[in-house]
């Protein structure tokens, strides 16, 4: 009867989900051991930027180093020999490599001036010639009139270094998400320049101490937001030169704010002339050969992650960020593509263990990702990693020690979705209690979440901001302070404050804000194209509204500040997750504790309560500390808060202690209230 019981418990889905976990961490050890005998470990191999490419010697000599398996010769040309096509050969190494170097001039200047173009003469086996990119490109830029980048040597006379430490690591995340092109009100592509000016310190006001960078590996099509990347060593040139970025991330560190980069390992362009794809002439090199190396939804190509050179150039890529622009993490895109070969395409997920631990995972790009983490976190202990992964992968943000994949945080990616969809289909009324709160709430034990109630997924065209969807074409004309809110407008600041502060108070232990949503930004995201006749129009974030005192815009902002600098003087993101005390459908109230500050959340359109009890674990006096009611946040200012609450030993929805409350609005208008209390041990 026993062998009867193991022998089906051995067979169960739990029990092969931890034989693929074991073999997952036994191939990850089985990849460092390789490492450690072939290039003498990871420090190393991972260092590989300053051999590929090409480097400066200390007697000014240049070395130039690529991969290119397929090709049957390799030439320098560029503006150094007047684009002579056959006057710099590289000689073939063992492996695919090749290999030059140019002396010095007479002058015992380097053979390449600073700025100036460079061409990878490529000739295939086939007799084709072509002319490329080097993949360790560090600089790459575009003329006006120009489809392709061109490469450009990088190799200032005194190239800017960064002087501030980086922060501690925080123990509450809260990430400002930014894309630097738009971050101005003007028609045009915004600098690095104006970010430092002019955005970094209204982050720094706001309260958040993370910042996700966006669109910065370059790509040469401006409308793919980032993600169809075809220099990967190279900070996108039409924001500004690589000094000013490293003037951006060491100016965001003197300020105690993190800069994480939106790093794109999951595919890449198509591009051939100005991207990786077909860059030794054959349609692998980095790349699986197709069917399997092309992404069909993305028209893009996908890693060959088994590949040993790509493994060297892709984790040289963390760590040529982290070196040189001093990065502090990553949030990795892509990773639910990622993980499995049918790339989340078509496919749901239900949470049961067969659809993550079956054949259809790529264990070659997840022994990928576990060594990333590992190496990053070994070498950069208060790096962050953050996985964009709508699969729910079990173990994915637990160490690699343990058989997980190693990040730190997973995007809580339903949260976004779940309000699209109650704006789009319910009526005020209609809105499930429960049913929010299970989509806040449901998440792995012990795997930390990025909560955010929009991203810039929701800003794009196509769909709208928060803010949008809430007020729509009543922001253009009724926004101002100056004139009564009408109904839309006011159940519109109301709602946006508290859906953002019920997202960041329950919704995961890190929370992530897209720019400008802060203060409701009006209409959605859209980058030139032939669709829109090349516009800038909605390529911008309009800061400038926060500067009309007589808009609504500052009241949305003032409290996204408060609430992000309460959240900083209580802690409840590095808390366990809240408890729940009442999800009352009929009254639509929401009432929950966590960090030893309680939260009451009246969503009912119409209802206010006086002498509402709600349950309280920590027995003593409250007072109100931040309150979306209030004048300066756009609200209404009906509580007194002065107000003191004391809690009475009355047992009350699962908690030992209980008070009563008042929540109370004008009846006739379509107002929401909600109030956070901070307890006082008594």
């Amino acid at each position: 009867s026993f062998y009867f019981c193991f022998a089906v418990h051995a067979n169960s889905p739990a029990v092969d989900a931890l034989r693929r976990i074991v073999r997952k961490y036994e191939l990850l050890q089985k990849k460092l051991f390789q490492l450690e005998e072939a290039e003498g470990g990871f420090d190393q191999f991972t260092r590989s930027y300053r051999t590929f490419g090409v480097q400066r010697q200390p007697d000014n000599s240049l070395f130039f180093k690529e991969w290119a398996p397929a090709a049957e010769a390799l030439f320098l040309t560029g503006d150094f020999n007047n684009w002579n096509k056959f006057s710099h050969p590289y000689t073939k190494k063992d492996f695919g490599k090749w290999e030059l170097i140019l002396l010095p001039r007479h002058d015992k200047s380097p053979a390449v001036d600073h700025n100036t173009k460079l061409k990878v003469v490529v000739h295939t086996k086939e007799g084709e010639r072509l002319y490329r990119i080097s993949p360790w490109a560090k600089y790459v830029t575009r003329e006006e009139k120009s489809v392709i980048y061109d490469w450009v040597h990088w190799d200032p006379a005194l190239p800017y270094i960064q002087i501030h430490p980086r922060p501690k690591k925080p123990t509450s995340l809260r990430i400002y998400e930014a894309h630097v092109g738009i971050a101005s009100p003007e028609s045009t592509i915004a600098s690095y320049t104006n970010f430092t000016t002019n955005v970094l310190p209204r982050i720094k006001d706001l309260g958040y101490n993370c910042i996700q960078l966006m669109a910065i590996m370059e790509h040469a099509y401006y409308a793919s937001f980032g993600y169809q990347v075809t220099s990967f060593f190279a900070a996108s040139s039409r924001y500004g030169t690589p000094d000013e970025l490293k003037l951006l991330i060491d100016t965001a560190h003197s300020m105690g704010i993190m800069v994480l980069l939106d790093v794109v390992h999951s595919h890449a362009s198509k591009n051939v002339e100005d991207g990786l794809n077909k860059f030794d002439g054959s349609d692998s090199c980095f790349f699986h050969s197709s069917p399997r190396g092309d992404h069909s939804q993305w028209d893009s190509r996908l890693f060959n992650y088994s590949s040993w050179e790509v493994l060297r150039f892709l984790l040289s890529n963390l760590r040529w960020w982290m070196e040189e622009y001093r990065f502090d993490g990553f949030r990795f895109d892509g990773v639910t593509s990622m993980l499995y070969h049918h790339h989340g395409v078509g496919t749901g997920f239900s949470g049961d263990y067969s659809e993550y631990f079956g054949l259809q995972v790529d264990e070659d790009s997840l022994v990928y990702l576990m060594l990333a983490n590992h190496i990053l976190h070994t070498l950069y202990p208060s790096c962050i990693t953050v996985a964009e992964d709508v699969s729910g992968m079990p173990a994915l943000c637990r160490e690699v020690q343990e058989g997980g994949l190693g990040f730190d945080y997973r995007l809580a990616m339903a949260i976004p979705d779940k309000w699209i969809q109650i704006l789009k289909e319910l009526k005020d009324e209609d809105w499930d209690m429960g049913n929010i709160i299970h989509t806040l709430t449901n998440r792995r034990y012990g795997e930390k979440c990025i909560a955010y109630a929009e991203s810039h997924d929701q800003a794009l065209v196509g769909d709208k901001s928060l803010a949008f969807w809430l007020m729509d074409k009543e922001m253009y004309t009724n926004m101002s302070s100056l004139i009564p809110m009408t109904p839309v407008i006011d159940r519109g600041l109301q709602l946006h404050k508290m859906i953002r502060l019920l997202t960041h108070s329950m919704g995961g232990e890190g929370y992530l804000n897209f720019m400008g949503n802060e203060f409701g930004h009006p209409e959605w995201l859209d980058f030139p194209r032939e669709g829109n006749n090349q516009s800038y129009h909605y390529a911008r974030r309009q800061f400038n509204l926060l500067d009309i005192d007589n808009l609504r815009y500052h009241q949305l902002y003032a409290f996204d500040r408060d609430m992000n600098r309460t959240e900083d003087k209580y802690g409840w993101l590095a808390a366990p997750p809240a408890f729940v005390s009442a999800k009352h459908e009929g009254d639509k109230v929401i009432v929950f504790d966590r960090a030893n500050v309680l939260f009451i959340f009246n969503f009912h359109p119409t209802k206010s309560f006086q002498g509402y009890r709600v349950a309280v674990d920590v027995p003593g006096k409250y007072k109100i500390k931040l309150d979306s009611d209030m004048v300066q946040y756009g609200g209404h200012g009906r509580l007194d808060h002065n107000t003191e609450f004391f809690t009475e030993a009355q047992p009350f929805n699962g908690r030992p202690n209980s008070m009563q409350v008042n929540i109370s609005f004008d009846s006739t208008k379509v107002i929401v209230v909600e109030l956070l209390l901070n307890v006082i041990k008594s």
